[in-house]
């Protein structure tokens, strides 16, 4: 795997784009929650031989790697699933809750990205759970860029970690676990060598982007990622100085970068502004997104956008 580079990496402290609303709908669902936190459910902790082990994941990447080493041993619920939706306007609800208080491994990206998972954790009293948090595992904390799965680190070191747990939760099928962490981390190297031919292609090349979104993998490429504190202002959705609008607008106008890549999950005014510019300035956008698409797995969304990342790159280079 190639590390990023630390010294582009992006501090903020990522906060949600409805803070307020979302507190309000967390206080709801916490009471609502109360009222069956220490109920017995009988029929979800009757340890079977059979039974599939409840997982729950906050996003559905996490949760397709759950699915990828688990196969039919596991019953996952992804809680942000749907990739038109802008995942910082989420609402927790009582069924999200739920599943919570039935699950037996839990899987969240932490790092501050999914601050309502530790609320929701405090208040379902769970029986022996256990929680993966990616953050932990490739040392990243809040206040570091949250959007950690585009890190070529982090899906390695979680699927590790969820085959450990499902070992630990029915060890009775440890082979079958092994044998599909180890089909899982092979099927990563077509990422690892699709960034590797990407980092010798484009290493130093300038691009922009609306948001951090994809600002890991852009170190991994080595590409120069400008506009840092404009993507951070969209990021936490705060107004981006006019210093800052201008630089961006320049970049963009005067052809300074190659791309602009944009979170298509979250366009505000300002966002479709410089999507206009773009298109005006001959800049090709590239759209990636902070959840999966249905349909397809953790490995083919990375490797469709990383393609459209270079056949963008290479169609600036003939302008």
């Amino acid at each position: 795997m190639i590390a990023p580079n630390p010294a582009s990496h992006i501090v903020a402290r990522h906060l949600t784009r409805a803070a307020a609303r979302l507190a309000l709908t967390l206080a709801a669902t916490l009471a609502a929650v109360s009222g069956f936190a220490h109920a017995a459910f009988a029929s979800d902790t009757a340890n079977t031989a059979n039974a599939a082990i409840p997982v729950v994941a906050a996003e559905n990447f996490y949760g397709d790697v759950v699915k990828q080493i688990g196969g039919a041993r596991v019953d996952v619920t992804s809680i942000l699933s749907n990739p038109d939706q802008d995942p910082h306007l989420f609402e927790a609800s009582p069924k999200t809750a739920r599943a919570l208080q039935r699950a037996r491994i839990v899987v969240y990206n932490g790092a501050d990205y999914d601050p309502w998972m530790t609320k929701l954790l405090g208040a379902t009293q769970g029986g022996e759970r256990t929680i993966i948090v990616a953050a932990d595992r490739v040392g990243k904390k809040a206040g570091d860029n949250p959007h950690l799965w585009y890190e070529p680190r982090t899906m390695p070191a979680v699927a590790r970690a969820v085959s450990a747990a499902l070992v630990a939760a029915d060890p009775a099928h440890k082979s079958v676990y092994d044998a599909n962490l180890a089909a899982f981390l092979a099927s990563l190297k077509p990422i690892d060598a699709k960034v590797a031919a990407l980092r010798a292609r484009y290493r130093g090349v300038p691009v922009t982007a609306t948001e951090p979104v994809f600002g890991y993998m852009s170190d991994a490429l080595g590409l120069d990622m400008r506009n840092l504190r404009f993507q951070l202002a969209t990021m936490n959705d705060t107004e981006a100085s006019a210093s800052d609008i201008a630089a961006f607008e320049r970049d963009v106008r005067e052809r300074r970068v190659r791309v602009l890549i944009y979170n298509s999950q979250a366009t505000g005014a300002l966002t479709r502004r410089m999507l206009a510019l773009a298109k005006d300035s001959k800049v090709p956008g590239v759209s990636v997104t902070e959840t999966q698409p249905a349909g397809v797995t953790f490995q083919q969304w990375m490797l469709v956008q990383l393609d459209a990342l270079d056949h963008a790159l290479a169609a600036s280079a003939n302008h």
